[in-house]
């Protein structure tokens, strides 16, 4: 058993680079979430490198300079994680490896290693584990020696700690095993949905660390475990809710990120379900943060690829008691107003506007606007509930109020 404090230790450096698809500005944005998937992981960065590359070098993916540069302050300062912001291939990984004599993640193993933190039920752990070794799978060549030298940390949960073999063929049987099981389960998982009737399913879904799970608690009266921490919910989570005397589901599914593994959104197929038999989406979103508008269209991305991005959606902008717009100096005539300068209600005149009443601004945690946000739930499960049963027309008012 590790001691939590090796982990919570670990010295990381972070690595981003310049080129056409995103621009200086872009990478130090990355390199926060990165920053914060770290922190998350149980790493603390101590340095970030960033370079301006057009192509990735195919052997170590920056240039050999900037690979000096790295491995002159890893020495140095005794760096445990080199993290990279995009994928590495197998053999990049393998010769950045060899040349600086640590741990080198990219930013698919980093948030594949948080998962393995947060998996706490036999299915997340199944499905966490799943997508590890499609992961490792061709990254198995002179990883075991590593591993044995120097386990423990950050990228090294899951099967890292237990899984020794270089043999693929016990790996790949793994992974037929482990597909195996979680296709028993999602049948299970699918039955267990079936009976739950023809009650009306709203699910939350967003960006991750933007508050589903508080917003969650706040509506069905329940504890679902929240922290200011990314993927703090692995497990779907289902509530019965009810808003005036109308009952409906509601789900708190695992949050979205940009860059999301392609092996998650894969193993995380039976969690997915969830949305995608939803009948309305909550698409909540961290209002405060300063890319949020990045934050959505990463989640929309996602959505279109599992087939919902047609599904009815009401936008909940969430954390507004956080959110803060840059000032401009009224003699200051240089500056020019950028979304960075808007107040909150020139926000709403923007293209929010455009979602009308679908558009709610709300926190969560202070139950600011909930009244208002319950109203308007509670007039768009009504529509699909009267929709679907039509003789209950007349149990449920149209206004809340009148309740």
């Amino acid at each position: 058993m590790l001691e939590k404090k090796t982990i919570d230790h670990e010295k990381a450096i972070l690595i981003g680079v310049i080129n056409r698809e995103q621009n200086e500005v872009k990478v130090s944005e990355y390199l926060d979430e990165l920053e914060f998937l770290t922190y998350t992981a149980g790493g603390v960065v101590e340095k970030r490198f960033v370079q301006r590359v057009d192509l990735p070098n195919p052997k170590t993916y920056i240039g050999s300079g900037k690979m000096e540069e790295v491995e002159a302050f890893v020495n140095e300062h005794e760096i445990g994680s080199v993290i990279f912001d995009d994928e590495l291939s197998p053999v990049q990984q393998r010769n950045i490896e060899k040349q600086l004599r640590c741990k080198i993640l990219d930013r698919t193993g980093l948030i594949l290693d948080i998962f393995a933190q947060r998996a706490k039920t036999s299915y997340a752990r199944t499905q966490v584990e799943l997508a590890q070794y499609e992961y490792l799978l061709p990254r198995l060549t002179g990883l075991w020696t590593h591993l044995e030298r120097q386990r423990g940390g950050i990228g090294m949960r899951g099967p890292g700690e237990t899984e020794i073999e270089t043999d693929r063929r016990i790996v790949r049987d793994r992974i037929a095993l482990l597909k195996k099981k979680l296709t028993k389960i999602d049948r299970q998982m699918e039955t267990q949905r079936g009976n739950r009737g023809s009650m009306v399913r709203v699910a939350l879904v967003g960006y991750t660390n933007v508050g589903k799970s508080t917003l969650m608690n706040v509506i069905s009266k329940s504890k679902v475990f929240a922290e200011n921490k990314l993927f703090a919910t692995l497990d779907t989570t289902v509530r019965k809710v009810v808003i005036g005397n109308l009952p409906f589901l509601l789900s708190d599914t695992v949050g979205f990120i940009r860059k999301l593994p392609t092996q998650l959104v894969e193993s995380f197929k039976g969690t997915l379900d969830e949305v995608r038999e939803a009948d309305l989406l909550l698409h909540v979103v961290d209002i405060s943060h300063p890319n949020f508008e990045e934050h959505i269209a990463s989640v929309n991305k996602i959505l279109g690829e599992i087939g919902c991005a047609e599904k009815e959606t009401i936008m909940v902008f969430n954390k507004i008691d956080l959110y803060t717009h840059e000032t401009i100096d009224e003699d200051d005539l240089t500056t020019e107003k950028t979304n960075k300068h808007l107040r909150l209600e020139e926000w709403q005149q923007t293209w929010m506007r455009r979602i009308g009443k679908n558009a709610l601004f709300i926190s969560a945690l202070n139950k600011e606007n909930l009244d208002v946000f319950k109203k308007r739930v509670y007039a768009a499960v009504r529509e699909i509930h009267v929709t679907r049963f039509p003789y209950n027309n007349f149990l449920y008012p149209e206004n809340l109020d009148e309740y």
